[in-house]
């Protein structure tokens, strides 16, 4: 629904365009997605977060690996019915742990990942609006909002805009401080 009515909104502001305006103006089309993962700094950003989400991942493989040996050993035999009530609980408690844990990872990495792309797309957009200005560009689309058809490869920006970027944002990965360590699930508090 919102590539539809972004497309309406770019179908009628050109045909609001003056003739000459059209004439004269170039569009361009970027992925900017592909653009804030491509520079030097929207790489930086993903090694740091997988660095900073690696041990509550670990965590998580673990905990799953204890699931899997407890679901084991409820279908040998010779279990007790006490054992295997026992056993079921402590299956059940895990999963929830691990639902609630994952869920959990899983917000926190998507928010830390927005903030970055957010971050990173604010810069960007400065860096787009100046080349566009100066090399007269009247429209630059996002290839990701707009559903895109055809481009032709002398339209596309995205190269020019990561270069122009890291030009202007360099990344001092030796100078970048390390990232702190995730608090893992097995410091949580267990039932």
């Amino acid at each position: 629904m919102k590539n539809h009515l972004t497309s309406l909104i770019l179908f009628l502001t050109l045909l609001g365009l003056p003739q000459v305006g059209r004439a004269q103006g170039k569009v361009g089309v970027i992925n900017m997605n592909a653009a804030i993962a491509g520079t030097g700094e929207g790489k930086q950003a993903i090694e740091d977060l997988k660095k900073k989400y690696a041990p509550k991942q670990q965590e998580l493989e673990r905990l799953q690996q204890e699931i899997q040996a407890d679901q084991d050993q409820l279908n040998k035999p010779g279990l007790s019915d006490d054992d295997q009530r026992r056993l079921s609980r402590e299956v059940e408690e895990k999963q929830k742990d691990y639902k609630r844990w994952s869920d959990d990872a899983q917000s926190d990495l998507t928010a830390d990942r927005d903030e970055a792309v957010n971050r990173i797309g604010k810069k960007m957009e400065v860096i787009i609006g100046d080349y566009a200005q100066k090399n007269g560009f009247s429209l630059v689309i996002d290839a990701i909002q707009v559903p895109i058809f055809f481009a032709a490869k002398e339209i596309d920006i995205t190269a020019e805009i990561m270069k122009r970027y890291d030009a202007a944002n360099p990344v001092a990965t030796a100078a970048a401080a390390p990232a702190k360590p995730a608090a893992t699930p097995a410091s949580a508090t267990k039932h």
